[in-house]
């Protein structure tokens, strides 16, 4: 009998269906585009901050196959349903139930070539609070976004990539919290032609010593407002939402 507190989501066009909770958070599109623009491949490891119920490490291992997968969520009840969803598409995807502040000893003992993050978007003291719990825990900030990158930071191999994702307004502050990571790129996200940004990815690399790059913006919807029923993502958007297919703007991670 179906859970009626869970429903069924499909990603990458159906080649990838995940349980979320039916009321409260859901996740949409952020993760989706964060997994198209880690730069990870195959026999590489990968770590997810805050995986939730595991929605980005799991489009990431549709398209790189061999990877070692390890998500970090405090949540129970997501940290299950990721357990889940991981086991019912096959991946191999280890999750490890806790606050990534205070990561297990054999957590800590392992470093990534690759980080990966969807850090909580608002600041509480700005902002208000949602009534879901699991809403709130993925969209309003209790560890600051400093611990988020300074943890990212330690778990990461030299020469190791973080990439996240996360809202222009915050982008003062991650650059702040980039102690030993450099060779930084910036990939603005426009919602339509004519807008301003609302998200933007950004990688940093361990050690990395390369210029910043910010690269121009890639718009993902066409037309400068919707004007008809059903998705009107441009069409290398809709590649990577349904496909499956690598993010088209950033750079070789080289």
């Amino acid at each position: 009998m179906t859970d009626p507190a869970l429903r069924r989501d499909d990603y990458l066009g159906g080649r990838l269906s995940l349980w979320q909770p039916a009321k409260g958070y859901r996740a949409g599109i952020d993760p989706v585009l964060l997994a198209s623009a880690c730069p990870a491949k195959p026999g590489q490891s990968v770590l997810e901050l805050g995986c939730g119920v595991g929605t980005a490490a799991l489009c990431l291992a549709t398209r790189v196959p061999d990877l070692v997968l390890v998500g970090v969520e405090r949540q129970p009840e997501m940290a299950s349903l990721a357990r889940r969803n991981a086991a019912e598409c096959g991946a191999h995807l280890e999750i490890v139930e806790a606050d990534l502040t205070q990561l297990p000893p054999e957590l800590r003992q392992r470093s990534f070539d690759h980080v990966i993050a969807n850090p909580p978007y608002f600041q509480r003291d700005r902002s208000h609070s949602s009534p879901h719990g699991a809403r709130e825990a993925a969209m309003g900030e209790e560890t600051a976004l400093a611990d988020w990158v300074a943890v990212a930071a330690r778990r990461l191999a030299p020469k190791g990539w973080l990439t996240m994702i996360h809202r222009p307004e915050r982008l003062g502050d991650i650059l702040c919290c980039l102690a030993g990571l450099g060779s930084v790129q910036i990939q603005p996200l426009l919602p339509r032609e004519g807008r301003d940004a609302n998200l933007i990815l950004l990688r940093a690399r361990k050690g990395g010593k390369a210029p910043l790059r910010l690269h121009a913006p890639v718009i993902l919807h066409q037309g400068r407002m919707h004007e008809f029923d059903g998705e009107d993502y441009r069409p290398e958007i809709s590649r990577l939402l349904r496909d499956g297919a690598p993010f088209p703007g950033l750079g070789a991670a080289i």
